[in-house]
């Protein structure tokens, strides 16, 4: 048996994860990291129920006997989470805060802080599924129940990293949680999951970013050359947005969408939502930060892959060539046209089940 730290969010996930590891006998020791949100004035802006995810996570250590503490991990998230997130829209970019906070602090800050406490092992709630090779090597698979899946947002996790995760809910369905919970009479049984970006919960991204960059107005414009209104900052639109542009179509049964944007002009590119919008649609797109959560290919390209475009999107058949000069750069080619894949946002590489790595677009 081992002793485990089993981080515990508040939810439901994370604590059945403590209870069956609990129930299979190891040392399980429960914590709720305290991370930026926690900051004096941050929830002010952040509508996220910390103080209750904190005391469900106490509760649910408490129901299953186990030690409990809270780790202050505010400026690990500060410096690796939320900074990464505000430079990141402030450059254009539509970054995917979730898949660096696993990187960085759930499975690298919080692995420092089980090493501290004694710990051989981290668990999470995460729907995935862990495979022990006999080089002593981890591969992830997508979780058993595929409408809870995680496996996207570990794309970009480190091996070493990997080694010392452990996911006792990825075998199960979310039904089966749910019963779990109840039958072991955990107080967070009948918890709603929760929503939004990882820290801030039902704030709408815009109302968090305006706190860290000051508006710059410019132009939009159409795909004509003409120039229809005034945006207020490109840091608010991403590619593939619909609402909220701030121009009416003045034409039936036509919308408008951001196709792009110029930094040069500070001018927010528009055109109708259709097929031919140009820059909308397409099927090669330039990757970087390619990452491999165990070995990488070794075989010269390019190499063919299922790639989820985005969390809630189908894996695709596509094809990435790693470029010859720097292997942490390629370019990766759909099999079919894909929409709106904006700059900074996370491809998930796999071959069948098994997630391989990923990178972010260009």
């Amino acid at each position: 048996m081992a002793r485990i730290l089993a981080a515990l969010s508040g939810g439901v996930d994370s604590a059945v994860a403590a209870l069956l590891l609990h129930e299979q006998g190891h040392e399980v020791v429960g914590a709720y990291m305290r991370t930026w949100m926690h900051e004096d004035g941050a929830a002010v802006f952040a509508d996220c129920p910390w103080e209750r995810d904190q005391e469900d996570a106490r509760a649910v250590a408490t129901t299953l006997g186990i030690p409990f503490h809270v780790l202050n991990m505010i400026e690990d998230y500060r410096a690796r989470v939320v900074e990464y997130l505000v430079s990141g829209y402030a450059a254009g970019r539509t970054p995917n805060p979730d898949s660096m906070c696993n990187r960085e602090i759930k499975f690298g800050c919080l692995e420092d802080q089980a090493t501290r406490l004694g710990c051989e092992f981290v668990a999470t709630g995460h729907y995935v599924r862990r495979r022990d090779n006999p080089d002593a090597s981890v591969d992830i698979l997508t979780g058993a129940d595929p409408n809870k899946d995680q496996s996207y947002f570990l794309a970009m996790v480190r091996q070493e990293n990997l080694r010392r995760a452990l996911f006792p809910v990825g075998q199960l369905l979310k039904s089966q949680v749910r019963d779990l919970a109840r039958r072991a009479g955990l107080p967070n049984a009948e918890r709603k999951d929760s929503q939004g970006i990882c820290f801030l919960g039902r704030v709408p991204i815009n109302a968090f970013l305006e706190q860290y960059i000051s508006d710059n107005p410019g132009p939009i414009i159409n795909s004509a050359g003409r120039e229809l209104g005034t945006h207020r900052g490109l840091h608010r639109y991403t590619l593939g947005q619909r609402h909220g542009i701030g121009v009416p179509s003045n034409t039936d049964n036509k919308a408008y969408v951001v196709i792009g944007k110029d930094r040069a002009r500070n001018a927010l590119l528009v055109a109708f939502d259709e097929p031919d919008a140009p820059g909308l649609w397409g099927r090669e797109f330039l990757v970087h930060d390619l990452h491999w959560t165990n070995q990488p290919p070794t075989n010269v390209g390019p190499h063919t892959l299922l790639v989820r475009p985005r969390y809630r999107d189908p894996s695709m058949a596509a094809t990435l060539e790693i470029d010859a000069a720097d292997s942490s750069r390629g370019k990766l080619t759909f099999a079919e046209p894909q929409r709106a894949l904006a700059s900074g946002q996370i491809a998930a590489f796999y071959s069948g089940e098994v997630l391989l790595g990923g990178g972010a677009y260009e």
